[in-house]
């Protein structure tokens, strides 16, 4: 059985709206960010990332954390990838090469789209104002223009990957999701925008996100 610790408001987000794709049977333990403690609408997670009985699972201190038999992953997009490939059907590989293909985009997603398009929706929600903060925004912006021109040209069909959604479009778009947050960003990439919008209209990412929004901030 499949135990998955995390919350929804983190990266715990991919393993489950791949779960959700797939209908896997999982056991899902909440375990909310330590520094989320202190807010009044925290979570009543009996773990949180600092507590001893959740770091003796992933000393690392992070979420997502799947365990299945005697595996232990720790980072989300090698969780899905696991996930795709073994519990996946037709989002897994079906050959090395769509393996290949697939790892491919999920680390371009990583070290290409994330940590700008992170750095976007961050600066947005808190609500940051001013022109430092627009600059910053800007330099984030400028940062992924390359990456989603090189993702817009690769979407020559509907999905990234042997012509149907698989977990290279759910990694890809949990990264691109940040960047959504940008007020013009994506309508120079329309491309990636209505492939975007594709993922997000998957009833599974629908379930997974009701209940992302449901969680307290």
């Amino acid at each position: 059985m499949i135990t998955l610790y995390g919350c929804y408001r983190s990266r715990a987000t991919r393993p489950l709206w791949l779960l959700a794709e797939t209908g896997t049977p999982f056991t899902h333990v909440p375990v909310i960010q330590a520094y989320r403690l202190d807010r009044p609408k925290a979570t009543d997670a009996p773990l949180n990332t600092a507590s001893p009985d959740f770091l003796a699972v992933a000393p690392i201190g992070q979420i997502p954390v799947l365990v299945e038999g005697d595996l232990t992953l720790t980072e989300s997009l090698a969780i899905t990838m696991y996930l795709a490939r073994v519990h996946g059907g037709a989002l897994g590989p079906a050959s090395d090469a769509e393996s290949a293909l697939m790892e491919q985009w999920s680390l371009f997603a990583a070290t290409a789209v994330e940590g700008p398009a992170l750095d976007i929706r961050m600066v947005i929600d808190k609500g940051v104002q001013g022109a430092e903060a627009e600059a910053f925004i800007a330099i984030s912006a400028e940062k992924l223009r390359r990456p989603l021109a090189h993702l817009a040209r690769a979407l020559t069909g509907a999905w990234l990957v042997g012509g149907r959604f698989t977990v290279a479009d759910l990694n890809v778009a949990e990264c691109v999701r940040y960047a959504a947050a940008h007020p013009t960003l994506l309508d120079e990439f329309p491309a990636v925008k209505a492939w975007l919008a594709r993922c997000q209209a998957r009833p599974a990412f629908a379930a997974m996100w009701a209940a992302r929004e449901a969680e307290p901030v």
